[in-house]
């Protein structure tokens, strides 16, 4: 069984639905209209780009072709991940490129090459879409780690200095912000496990079996594909925050204010 198509004129249905939430906004006062409608432009283009080159991709199946896109991938979540939390880029790029890739790349790894082993390894079809759910997931979690440490610092400085001033290191010091900002993270994921199944159906599972698949083997995808997000984004997360301490803090182990935007 395959996947049912939509004709263009159905997805014009879709897109005529904006004016559901274009009408709420419009006498609501909320300032919105213009900037969701550039969004939506923005993602039709960049989805529509996306899924010729997929389609060039997985029709290739090159080893080297698919770690590029791979690289790609990750060097824009990286600036996005920076710039959301309010930090600059030129301080945080390097710390926190070498934590979403160790982060996601070790799950993903383990995923396609050990637990699915498709036929090459690097096969576009499971290597791509599923490095993309599951760095793509680990964007909100990060951004939210890497905003909450820093701005948590900020905003209690003179409680930070003196832990430094009781003779606390900076790994010490920084301890309880630390503990603070993985948990901020880590909490939607926890809450979103919890309820998958019953409350929602989550997007790889309705996709497999709309796709054809039976229902136990979606599910066992979706299993393994909620531990690898959730395993992915604590990692990064951990990694983003211990790998950016020497571009954040001064050699007296101070908060460097030009570091936030």
């Amino acid at each position: 069984m395959e996947t049912i198509d939509l004709s263009y004129s159905s997805l014009l249905i879709i897109y005529a639905l904006m004016a559901i939430p274009f009408i709420i906004f419009f006498n609501t006062g909320v300032d919105l209209i213009k900037t969701t409608v550039i969004a939506l432009v923005r993602m039709t283009v960049q989805l529509t780009l996306v899924g010729l080159y997929l389609g060039v991709l997985f029709e290739l199946n090159s080893l080297l072709l698919n770690i590029t896109w791979l690289v790609v991938m990750l060097l824009v979540a990286n600036v996005n991940i920076i710039g959301s939390a309010g930090l600059k880029l030129r301080y945080f790029f390097i710390p926190a490129f070498i934590g979403v890739a160790v982060g996601t790349g070790v799950v993903v790894a383990v995923f396609v090459f050990i637990v699915i082993q498709p036929d090459p390894l690097y096969d576009a079809r499971y290597l791509i879409p599923i490095a993309g759910m599951i760095l793509g997931n680990c964007l909100k979690g990060n951004v939210m780690a890497l905003e909450r440490f820093y701005h948590s610092i900020h905003k209690n400085e003179k409680e930070f200095s003196t832990y430094l001033f009781m003779g606390a290191r900076l790994n010490e010091a920084v301890r309880p912000y630390f503990k603070a900002a993985l948990k901020a993270a880590s909490s939607p994921h926890v809450a979103t496990m919890a309820t998958i199944g019953i409350v929602s159906l989550p997007g790889m599972m309705t996709g497999q079996i709309l796709g054809g698949s039976f229902p136990v083997v979606a599910i066992k995808y979706q299993i393994a594909i909620m531990i690898s997000i959730f395993t992915a984004m604590s990692l990064s997360a951990y990694l983003n925050i211990r790998l950016s301490l020497k571009a954040g803090f001064d050699d007296f182990q101070n908060l460097r204010r030009e570091v936030l935007k």
